[in-house]
């Protein structure tokens, strides 16, 4: 049995894997500020559930989606679309392993609070989580009318992440798109940039060679690999 009280945000986990959805509820719970309403399979149950189409779970109770993007019967962007498309007001957190930049682009751009990704730890859903807390802990504080200060002070809960030094002539969010998928000790070549960006090899290199030439990326080159010598960018060392 989920515990619940009214100063708890309920969750919503929406993930096709079952083990996955177990662990994301499993770590939904050990979070004093939150309480798992339930488990939606795919994306058909979620918006039946956030429409009220299920009689076991209040639709009213659910602040807050954990939404995993790549569902069995459709994407999670078009479920969010379809939540807009509803009027369906709800806060939505993505927890995937999609790290396609025009995904991340458009879960910004509909909403999406924060995006994790997979796999990840504990102590980072836990930071994520606690960045929403502080968010809507902001929101009951506000005035009805904010001045410029509080409007920017509740922006700013916005992310949990420090903010970074950024490379000029480099756009922004291609910068952090990158230093999502560096995390971890992962390395990218100017190809493997290319695919996840969504551009050419060689604009994907000029981007990470204005990054490295910044410090705000290494490179070395990928030893053990066949033919022509290859470049490899990652976070500098200490940098996480």
């Amino acid at each position: 049995m989920w515990r619940s009280s009214e100063q708890k945000f309920g969750v919503l986990v929406v993930e096709d894997e079952e083990v996955a959805g177990r662990a994301h509820a499993n770590y939904v719970s050990r979070l004093d500020d939150f309480y798992v309403v339930g488990i939606a399979k795919n994306a058909s149950q979620a918006l039946a559930v956030m429409l009220g189409q299920v009689p076991a779970i209040d639709p009213k109770a659910i602040d807050l989606v954990l939404l995993d993007m790549n569902l069995g019967d459709g994407h999670g962007i078009q479920l969010l679309r379809a939540f807009r498309t509803h009027r369906v007001n709800v806060d939505a957190i993505a927890v995937t392993a999609s790290r396609e930049f025009n995904v991340v682009h458009n879960a910004k751009s509909l909403g999406v609070f924060q995006y994790i990704v997979k796999p990840f730890t504990f102590p980072v859903f836990r930071t994520k989580l606690e960045a929403y807390v502080e968010y809507r802990r902001s929101l009951e504080d506000c005035p009805e009318k904010a001045s410029q200060q509080e409007i920017d002070a509740l922006m700013s809960t916005f992310s949990s992440e420090p903010k970074v030094r950024l490379a000029k002539k480099v756009p922004a969010d291609i910068q952090h798109a990158v230093l999502a998928a560096l995390k971890g000790g992962q390395a990218l070549s100017a190809a493997e940039a290319g695919d996840l960006l969504g551009v050419s090899r060689v604009t994907a290199r000029r981007y990470l060679e204005a990054m490295a030439n910044s410090e705000i990326l290494k490179r070395q080159p990928r030893y053990g690999s066949a033919g022509r010598p290859v470049l490899e960018y990652t976070l500098p060392d200490g940098a996480e």
